[in-house]
């Protein structure tokens, strides 16, 4: 029995992993659940999975469930218990599953543990890839992509050689904006922005993939995890979301992933890896679908994929302030505070206004995040 811990198991990637592991009740043993709040889930999942021990960001929220749970398992509170836990408590396979860059801490203790790491949380990569890839490096940790994007190119990868890679295609749907010209998108509502056609995903992910800042992030992801030279990763749009990327080789020879819109997959894939185990989860059927089309982004529509392109080149803290930039701009806009054409505008702003610093240090990184989202708070 491989023991887990989720760190974000009431999000959409969580609730998915959950699915999994149910179909394998004597492979895996859930240990820990994290969440920031949604304790009415996670009560329910308590109860089906009997964890030894939960954590709960939110202090308001963790003090209630320890009431409702009481005797069921241990409740632990708080941020520092949140990392506290990554660092001490018994699991072999750790998910990182939260969204943004409350997940960074965490996954930094289950690294230095030598843990397999079972990686969704874009964040991690974006703001401190260097740091990420020595640590598991230098304590032998396993990092296994989750995100379908990137588990598609560590397949594809697999039994070939890095050195041997011309190109990585990331493939990108488009998402709701797809065919809408850029004047329209200061109008768009956040209902229309979390109407994404082939996903469903948390609100915070499907707001990234309506302005492409999903795909943005998973180029810097893509550039930490398998070591190629940034001009050698290229997006392409993809709206059927069938194909979840591509490897092109030294030769002319690409290889792609294929499979349903479905995250149980890539999960799947991560927690069994390197063995591949079956499942009764629904097949594709290619001539059913008919059809797979694929064209170049508008960079211009889509200018937070642009940002990222750039703080990706620039290095040093860029990705972080971009990241942080726009966590707090895509909260102003599911808050109504701002237009969904403002997102690019405040990252760009804090992009200029922070300082870039080269430092790799962790310190400068929580420090770089601080300041970005202190200022970006005061922009509209």
């Amino acid at each position: 029995m491989k023991k887990v811990l989720i760190l974000g198991s009431t999000g959409s990637i969580g609730i998915n992993t959950l699915n999994v592991i149910r179909n394998f009740p004597d492979t895996f043993q859930i240990s820990t659940l994290a969440v920031n709040s949604k304790i009415d889930l996670l009560e329910s999942q308590v109860r089906e999975f009997n964890p030894g021990t939960v954590v709960v960001r939110d202090e308001k929220a963790g003090m209630e469930l320890k009431k409702r749970v009481a005797g069921k398992c241990e409740v632990l509170i708080g941020e520092r218990d949140l990392i506290e836990a990554a660092k001490n408590l018994d699991y072999d396979i750790f998910v990182g599953a939260m969204v943004g860059f409350c997940g960074l801490a965490p996954t930094l203790e289950a690294i230095k543990r030598g843990k397999i790491i079972a990686l969704a949380n874009k964040e991690t990569l974006v703001v401190a890839g260097e740091i990420v890839t020595k640590l598991c490096s230098q304590y032998k940790a396993k990092l296994i992509p989750i995100d379908s994007e990137h588990s598609a190119i560590f397949q594809c990868i697999e039994g070939g050689k890095i050195n041997q890679v011309e190109k990585i295609f990331l493939t990108a749907s488009g998402g709701p904006f797809l065919n809408k010209n850029k004047s329209s998108l200061a109008s768009v509502t956040v209902k229309e922005a979390l109407n994404h056609p082939n996903w469903k995903m948390g609100n915070k992910i499907t707001i990234d993939s309506a302005s492409m800042m999903n795909k943005g992030l998973e180029i810097i992801e893509a550039y930490w995890l398998f070591g190629v030279e940034k001009e050698q990763i290229e997006v392409v749009i993809h709206p059927q979301s069938i194909i979840h990327s591509m490897v092109q080789y030294i030769d002319g020879s690409v290889k792609a992933q294929l499979g349903l819109p479905d995250m149980k997959l890539p999960i799947q894939y991560a927690l069994t890896y390197p063995e591949r185990l079956p499942n009764k989860f629904p097949r594709l059927n290619l001539a059913q679908i008919g059809n797979l089309t694929f064209f170049p982004p508008d960079l211009e529509k889509f200018e937070c994929l642009m940002l990222a392109y750039n703080a990706l080149k620039i290095g040093g803290t860029a990705p972080c302030i971009m990241n942080a930039a726009n966590e707090i701009a895509v909260n102003k806009f599911l808050n109504g505070k701002i237009k969904f054409s403002h997102i690019p505008k405040l990252i760009s702003t804090a992009l200029e206004k922070i300082e870039n610093r080269r430092s790799s240090d962790i310190d400068a990184i929580f420090e770089c995040d601080k300041e970005t989202r202190e200022f970006v708070l005061t922009l509209s």
